[in-house]
């Protein structure tokens, strides 16, 4: 009897002899089943690894355009570790969580000076690049070197809390169902056996209204027969997100420039441009605070002028409304004193850098209003 299937006995509560076949029947389901994805198939890691690491956070559905114009882009991990972190960024805008791309980036370059260029094949190794933890390692290990490395994303979660009806939040069973995936792993098959696990957390296991009729492991599924499959995993307790409502200027000068600045490179949306702006403050107005913001941050007193739009956006721990008006530049030389850069830019050369979601809003805003003119 093997380590892997008495870490199952124990802990599932299952049939040893019900291992073999849970492996067994769930090959079989995605044989019949698994969805046509542009990054299966293959085992390269290059572009299995940027598959793993865009659907961070992110759906299937959203991910392919990126990853074949990511592609199309940066061939090879030396295209992308040569490439500039503003064109990294400009490729994957638009999807979100940059810090993902930004990573990529560094890893590509760690790759490039430490592994000749090559994709390590070593956990430890993998684990030792930007961006990558134990989940993405598991996926990529698996699908390209056919290594018997398990995964716990959301979906899997999802079914291992469901398969053993887990009476905690899934958070507070890390290392229980850590351990349930690798027991339940197949170790002569292991690529497929987790892309089958992710593939059965999308389109059947899904987090509302499963689709129990239709799953492989129903008959194995502790919450199916317990009649408690929807209301599995149990959740957090959950706070309100908090809420900051921003003024942003969109500064023109007389030449009809308009003024961006490049943030941080490290941070929430690090080394991307956007509209200044800043948090208004209790009892201030919204023209006040963007004239305050303006000077604290860029040295220039301005006029503040129309309104352009009020954008809504929601991040992972908060979210923000961004009251946004048209500004005139009245006098001072803007510094980057908050940033790392500044430019004065022309609305069509503006697609030429990296913007943040919210502010491809207001873009879209103000090529209306000039159409409307």
């Amino acid at each position: 009897m093997g380590r892997n299937q008495k870490s199952a006995d124990s802990f599932a509560g299952l049939p040893i002899s019900s291992v073999e076949n849970q492996r067994e029947t769930l090959l079989t389901w995605y044989a019949n089943a698994c969805r046509d994805l542009p990054w299966r198939g293959s085992t390269d890691p290059y572009p299995i690894w940027i598959s793993e690491i865009m659907l961070q956070q992110t759906q299937v559905k959203t991910v392919i355009p990126y990853y074949h114009r990511w592609l199309a882009e940066f061939p090879t991990i030396e295209t992308l570790a040569t490439a500039d972190l503003q064109q990294v960024l400009l490729v994957w805008q638009g999807l979100g969580y940059y810090s993902r791309a930004r990573n990529l980036h560094k890893a590509a370059q760690q790759i490039i000076q430490d592994y000749g260029g090559i994709f390590p094949d070593q956990l430890s190794d993998v684990l030792a690049l930007p961006g990558i933890g134990r989940t993405t390692a598991g996926g990529i290990l698996s699908a390209a070197f056919n290594q018997p490395v398990p995964i716990l994303d959301g979906n899997v979660k999802r079914i291992l809390a469901r398969l053993v009806a887990l009476s905690v939040p899934p958070a507070k069973a890390t290392k229980k169902l850590w351990q349930l995936s690798e027991s339940l792993l197949d170790p002569e098959h292991p690529g497929t056996f987790n892309q089958a696990l992710m593939d059965l957390g999308a389109t059947i296991c899904t987090p509302k209204n499963p689709d129990c009729c239709h799953c492989p492991w129903q008959s194995h599924c502790q919450a199916y027969n317990l009649g408690i499959a929807s209301k599995l995993p149990m959740r957090e307790a959950s706070t309100p997100l908090p809420h900051k409502i921003i003024g942003v200027a969109v500064i023109w000068n007389n030449q009809e420039q308009i003024l961006i600045d490049r943030r941080p490179a490290q941070g929430l949306l690090g080394g991307l441009w956007e509209f200044p702006g800043g948090k208004i403050e209790p009892d201030e107005t919204v023209a006040d605070c963007i004239k305050r913001e303006i000077r604290e941050e860029l040295g220039i007193e301005i006029e503040v002028g129309d309104r352009v739009i009020t954008v809504d956006h929601a991040y992972s721990h908060f979210r923000v409304t961004l009251i946004v008006h048209h500004c005139r530049h009245l006098s001072g030389v803007p510094q980057a004193l908050e940033c790392d850069e500044i430019r004065w830019v022309t609305l069509e050369e503006i697609d030429q850098f990296p913007f943040p979601k919210a502010n491809t809003q207001i873009i879209g805003a103000l090529r209306q209003e000039t159409e409307r003119m």
